[in-house]
């Protein structure tokens, strides 16, 4: 007995019934937000302006304003919507809006990174080139979050923070830098990302609208079913693998930025770790590399390893620095040689 109560209890917990707005309202807010008229082309190009500076002067609080006021949500929760009703139409109409809107955002930021003085590729523009499995989880929970506010009777805040985490934005625009610059590795690694959170969120918006028995306007017969379900998850699979092997490259290159291991003694030296506390000490470091070194033994005539530290720095530090330095380092790595170079 106490198991029933129990199971009811979480049951309603996480019930999403309770507070569901009613279908008829439900298709109302979906499709109006997906329609493709004046004022949300207006804002929609004001929006791809926003985020293209931001991306350029590297800001991210103007980046997450751009998001906010993006209306690209519409069209693609419009998209799950015809899914999950079976309407051809809307699924048409609304893939033909999302098109339209991604050209209107690729000229437009193509021409303002085109006419900025400013070229350098940022870390925000350079963080939107590389997805990978991360952005596939947060597209698929903003998706469903997403879906849910929607479809409340009561608005809140959850399309707001749907449109951060997911980036929609961004990406695109950082896809009109790579035009702008000639660089086809930006713009395919931005418009992969674009299309893992447009295929995602559409994806995870139908189930959820499925789960919720939204009312369709066609019958699908179990065959057609098995076939749609079948294409579903290739295309899953298609969009996954590429971001699983980004990821796997970025767990390597992490793990070889920050953490050196040596297999040879066990011992594990956060550089990482090290670099921010040197640099809080002396603001002429730069950064620290700690490495293996081949070296000739004359008196044994046989070649030696010998554990290096190169400490690299903007301005030359003093004896009395490099004793310090040293007596810090030699705290965690047993180093066998330390050399100091210059910043390039």
């Amino acid at each position: 007995m106490e198991r029933l109560k129990a199971k009811e209890v979480l049951r309603r917990a996480f019930s999403i019934r309770g507070d569901t707005a009613s279908f008829e309202e439900i298709e109302d807010r979906i499709l109006d937000a997906g329609e493709v008229k004046g004022t949300n082309l207006v804002v929609l190009v004001l929006a791809i302006f926003i985020a293209s500076i931001g991306l350029n002067m590297n800001s991210t609080a103007v980046i997450i304003g751009a998001m906010l006021i993006s209306p690209l949500m519409g069209c693609i929760m419009a998209m799950g919507y015809g899914f999950a009703t079976g309407d051809l139409a809307q699924i048409r109409n609304s893939f033909l809006g999302l098109v339209f809107e991604v050209i209107v955002c690729l000229i437009t930021s193509t021409i303002y990174f085109s006419i900025s003085p400013i070229t350098t590729a940022t870390s925000e523009l350079l963080a939107r080139t590389t997805p990978t499995i991360w952005d596939v989880l947060i597209a698929c929970f903003g998706g469903l979050a997403g879906i849910i506010g929607v479809t409340r009777k009561e608005k809140s805040n959850v399309i707001p923070g749907v449109a951060i985490a997911t980036a929609l934005m961004p990406p695109l625009c950082t896809a009109g830098y790579g035009l702008s610059v000639g660089s086809w590795k930006y713009f395919a690694g931005a418009m992969y990302l674009f299309l893992i959170n447009t295929y995602f969120i559409a994806l995870t918006s139908t189930i959820m609208l499925l789960v919720m028995k939204i009312p369709t306007k066609i019958k699908i017969s179990p065959e057609l079913r098995k076939r749609l379900m079948k294409r579903v998850a290739i295309s899953t699979v298609i969009f996954v693998i590429p971001s699983v092997i980004f990821a796997g490259a970025l767990v390597r290159r992490e793990m070889q930025e920050n953490t050196v291991v040596y297999e040879n003694n066990a011992q594990y030296f956060d550089v990482e770790r090290l670099s921010k506390e040197l640099s809080i000490i002396y603001p002429e470091f730069s950064s620290l590399e700690v490495g293996y070194l081949d070296s000739w033994d004359k008196e044994t005539d046989t070649n030696a390893q010998k554990l290096t530290v190169f400490v690299y720095c903007d301005e030359e530090f003093d004896k009395v620095q490099k004793r310090t330095i040293e007596e810090l380092l030699k705290i965690e790595i047993p180093f066998d040689e330390i050399t100091y170079m210059k910043s390039e």
